[in-house]
């Protein structure tokens, strides 16, 4: 990738450098000492800070304005990012806390009561940029998909979203509590980017896993095996990517395996009549629960909230007793509170030796077991059923 000059911010305006004559060193001395705020009457004094607050905010909003216009202008061009330590890097988050930690800085250099005063100031100010970035990054997104470097570009716009958080969180945290919304741009930003990241590879794994049914689970390890490889295929690109996002990419695919897996599971189009074929079925999935776990842990998930997910459908499968698969779907519903009755019923539609009132039985349960919980993080709400 290629390299380029850091960006610096603009020159100011004169305005925004009048407070610099109060701090020259050759004067800094006599004004001190003249105690000019005493000959101002109070109300004046609040005028001339209101003013520079003021000025200062409207010279932070055109620089941090000029240097989003030349970031999208060097999208638009099809200028490829920097690469820091092999990550794909843009110089855009430590100009623009630069901008606004100097205009802090500025205040706070006349009164540490004007530094107090332009603290919101600015935060409004970067909250407008943020809004603004994740506009110009979702005009990218839409309008420049056939660029050479695009995918490079909205992996740095991710790789920014960690340093502007950062920075933020660093330099105000202790000062104040960060609004929630502040920091809400960097998370639209992160997961349009991830979406885009992963559409083709998530679009390559459609037609393998319709293989699960169209061979009636005839061969479920090598289907995995295809799929896994088709997975394993696409990863290095991400390596341009942080730690931290990487981890959180591979957890979207961990979760996306397993909700693939379980919406093929629930297409109805499996009835095993014998306890011995369901048996052999549930070590299948056991065995395939195992691989994709380990394969998705091996690359960085985190997500170890998905680990009982298919091992635990493996069992309710393999049981044969009602009152065994009861208490497996009561704690199951605990684990996943979006797990519902026509979820449950799908799975149970695979156990082509369970009577109707037995089925009704066990979807009961979930009356029980559910107890109008929210749960944390989706999985079969993203699992539509007939």
């Amino acid at each position: 990738m290629g390299t380029r000059e850091r960006r610096r911010p603009p020159a100011e305006p004169a305005v925004a450098r009048q407070c610099d004559v109060i701090n020259s060193p050759k004067l800094a001395g006599e004004l001190q000492g003249a105690n000019l705020g005493s000959l101002l009457p109070p109300r004046q004094i609040q005028l001339l800070e209101a003013t520079f607050l003021s000025n200062e905010a409207a010279n932070v909003r055109e620089l941090i304005s000029r240097a989003l216009h030349l970031e999208a202008q060097r999208w638009a061009q099809d200028e490829a990012p920097q690469s820091l330590d092999g990550h794909c890097h843009s110089e855009l988050a430590i100009d623009i806390i630069q901008i606004i930690s100097q205009g802090q800085a500025k205040a706070e250099s006349i009164t540490l009561e004007l530094g107090a005063q332009i603290r919101p100031v600015l935060l409004a100010e970067l909250f407008m940029f943020l809004s603004s970035y994740e506009r110009s990054f979702k005009e990218f997104l839409e309008r420049y998909k056939h660029l050479r470097n695009y995918r490079a570009n909205v992996i740095a716009n991710i790789n920014n979203c960690q340093l502007f958080r950062s920075s933020v969180e660093q330099k105000w945290q202790m000062c104040q509590a960060l609004p929630s919304y502040l920091l809400a741009p960097l998370n639209e930003i992160k997961t349009r980017g991830f979406d885009v990241l992963l559409q083709n590879l998530f679009g390559d794994l459609k037609p393998l896993f319709r293989q699960f049914t169209l061979t009636h689970w005839a061969a479920p390890e090598q289907t995995l095996e295809e799929i896994l490889e088709a997975v394993r295929a696409g990863l290095p690109e991400f390596s341009a990517l942080h730690l931290g996002f990487r981890e959180e990419l591979m957890e979207i695919v961990h979760l996306h395996l397993v909700k693939e897996y379980i919406a093929r599971l629930s297409k109805r189009r499996l009835v095993l009549k014998t306890a011995e074929q369901q048996q052999q079925l549930a070590r299948h999935i056991q065995a395939n629960a195992e691989a994709i776990r380990d394969f998705c842990t091996q690359h960085g998930s985190q997500a170890s909230w998905l680990q009982d997910a298919l091992p635990t459908l493996a069992e309710i499968i393999r049981l044969q007793d009602p009152n065994a698969i009861k208490i497996s779907v009561a704690t199951y519903a605990t684990w996943y509170p979006d797990f519902s009755k026509g979820h449950l019923s799908a799975i149970l539609a695979i156990k082509g030796n369970l009577s109707s009132s037995e089925a009704r039985g066990i979807r009961s349960i979930l009356d029980v077991s559910m107890g109008g919980q929210e749960p944390s993080k989706s999985l079969f709400s993203l699992i539509k059923v007939s």
